[in-house]
């Protein structure tokens, strides 16, 4: 059977998410198949590289250079044909004060651009959080899609809001990601369409089914205080500290905003919520009937990493990687749908959320191109 494989180079690749997704993908078409392997990553993390080493490039740490992006030479990176970056999120985050430009993670998209700009890839894939489209009064998502769009020699966009818990993964995240394909091949990329809206996958089937196994890796669980157990008594599944069940000698005194997360259980009828990389107590996420954080397993879980999917480094930066990670899950279906393109295979898809001022981009790129 004939192939063709797509190259891959990720910035911001932390433990892999994006990077599993992308091994997964594959698509058969007309007697070829079309896929995906990863050849080149970057992050700034120590423990995230050995991650992603050993479960996406088989222990080999020679294409997962451990450096600020600032210090990449992009033109002595192995060529790649297709990019994915996960930029990283900080100051765009409804979570955090969203800075926007004006902080010290927001122009870090112009490194994807750069490697564009020199290695001229067919496709890329970015994803940032939803509060993206807000940060800098709407104004950054909209420069950011423009300078997207004009990179390297032009490329289609197609931005959409992907709520994952409608593609299979146990948890509202919500997401943004950008599909850019290279202008001059003249295909568009359509936004596959949900595949389990009507019904959510939920966090008990994703714990449970099957039964994490005593021993699986990465599953070492928190010893709670006697404070933070009873505390948890009182708070019932999907609830979180502020729930009036919780005696006044064990609720928060609190000044600042209440923020739903903390010491807040998880409902097992219902997908979980967003699992987080960092934040003190009260936001690791807790079982809805055991009286504990969640382990890092279970977060794992929740986030579609297989069992067999080892992280690297103390409990506290697995936690830290599983929270900053694409679910693999995700990735999968959405890399897919780029093959499927590239394969001229017709799915279900869907309008995507940005069309409008998308549209607007494209149409301006093309008369940049003429």
């Amino acid at each position: 059977m004939k192939k063709k494989t797509f190259k891959l180079a990720e910035l911001f690749c932390g433990p892999g998410g994006l990077g599993l997704g992308a091994k997964l993908a594959k698509v058969k078409a007309d007697g070829k198949e079309y896929s995906i392997e990863p050849v080149w990553a970057n992050d700034i993390d120590e423990n995230a590289c050995r991650t992603y080493a050993r479960n996406i490039h088989d222990g080999d740490s020679e294409n997962v250079p451990c450096d600020p992006v600032e210090k990449i030479d992009f033109e002595s990176v192995p060529s790649f044909d297709a990019l994915a970056f996960g930029f990283p999120c900080n100051d765009f985050s409804v979570v955090g004060e969203q800075k926007g430009f004006d902080g010290e993670y927001g122009p870090l998209y112009t490194y994807g651009i750069k490697a564009i700009d020199i290695h001229d890839p067919e496709w890329f894939i970015a994803e940032n959080v939803s509060g993206l489209q807000s940060a800098n009064n709407g104004e950054a998502f909209k420069i950011i899609l423009n300078d997207l769009a004009h990179a390297g020699r032009g490329y289609r966009l197609t931005p959409h809001l992907y709520k994952f818990e409608e593609y299979g993964v146990p948890q509202t995240r919500h997401r943004i990601v950008i599909i850019g394909i290279r202008e001059d091949l003249e295909l568009e990329f359509k936004v596959p369409a949900p595949t389990t809206h009507k019904k959510h996958p939920t966090a008990k089937d994703a714990i449970e089914n099957p039964p994490i196994p005593d021993d699986a890796p990465n599953h070492d669980r928190t010893k709670q205080s006697k404070t933070v157990i009873e505390r948890l008594k009182h708070i019932p599944p999907g609830k979180n500290v502020w729930h009036e069940s919780v005696p006044k000698h064990l609720q928060l005194k609190v000044k600042s905003a209440r923020m739903s997360q903390i010491y807040r259980r998880l409902h097992p009828k219902r997908p979980a919520y967003t699992v987080t990389g960092s934040g003190g107590g009260g936001t690791h996420g807790y079982h809805w009937k055991e009286h504990r954080a969640l382990t890092n397993r279970e977060r794992a879980r929740i986030q579609t990493f297989p069992d067999s999917y080892i992280f690297e480094g103390s409990k506290e930066s697995v936690r830290k990687q599983i929270g900053m990670a694409v679910p693999p899950k995700a990735a999968q279906i959405i890399l897919e749908a780029v093959l499927k393109t590239f394969a001229g295979v017709k799915y279900k898809h869907i309008e995507p959320k940005f069309n409008g001022h998308v549209a607007d981009i494209n149409k301006q790129l093309k008369e940049v191109l003429v």
